[in-house]
């Protein structure tokens, strides 16, 4: 195990506590998923990646809803193989839902997209816009994919709480273009 590997887990056991203690505040949700479409903006005909949250991960479905009904193609995040970067099946408000894997509900049937926008899950970040999900590294192969086709945005969505003063990062580790939470909404200078 390298240094870096390392220092990534042990922050994730203390980032796992501090998310858990941040979760299940209706107003906070709210307060956020209000924040995370005004980050958004106009949503009629954009193709917008959401997720469906696992384990103690802030809820996005309020703001998904939202940009659906106001136009959005909507998709959330497939695994297919380890090492591989995700795929996107498009969602909408009481699709069809089955578990993935980690548990996550995918949905069982719908086309495959390719978002302009993502809304990411993660476990902390810091105002570098550098994030540490779950060591998988699925959102950093995916937006360095899709960073090479075009301009992928991606937004990570997340409680004040896990913010860190810095992620360690490698070279393989993408940064997030915003970040927003019940408390604020922030866009990282690139």
């Amino acid at each position: 195990m390298t240094e870096l590997t390392e220092e990534k887990a042990a922050l994730r056991t203390a980032l796992f506590a501090r998310r858990k203690a941040a979760h299940g505040d209706a107003a906070r949700d709210a307060a956020a998923n209000a924040r995370l479409l005004a980050m958004i903006g106009a949503a009629e005909g954009r193709v917008i990646s959401g997720f469906r949250p696992i384990r103690t991960e802030i809820d996005p479905t309020a703001a998904m809803t939202a940009l659906h009904e106001a136009g959005a193609r909507l998709c959330v995040p497939v695994i297919e193989a380890k090492g591989e970067p995700l795929r996107f099946r498009e969602w909408a408000p009481g699709a069809a839902m089955e578990r993935g894997e980690f548990g996550a509900e995918i949905p069982a049937s719908g086309d495959w997209m390719e978002p302009e926008t993502l809304i990411v899950p993660l476990l902390g970040w810091d105002r570098e816009g550098r994030r540490l999900g779950y060591g998988g590294g699925f959102y950093d192969r995916t937006l360095a994919r899709l960073r090479a086709k075009g301009t992928a945005r991606a937004v990570g969505f997340a409680y004040a709480a896990q913010e860190v003063s810095a992620v360690p990062a490698g070279p393989e580790d993408e940064r997030l273009d915003a970040i927003v939470t019940e408390s604020e909404s922030l866009e990282i200078a690139r």
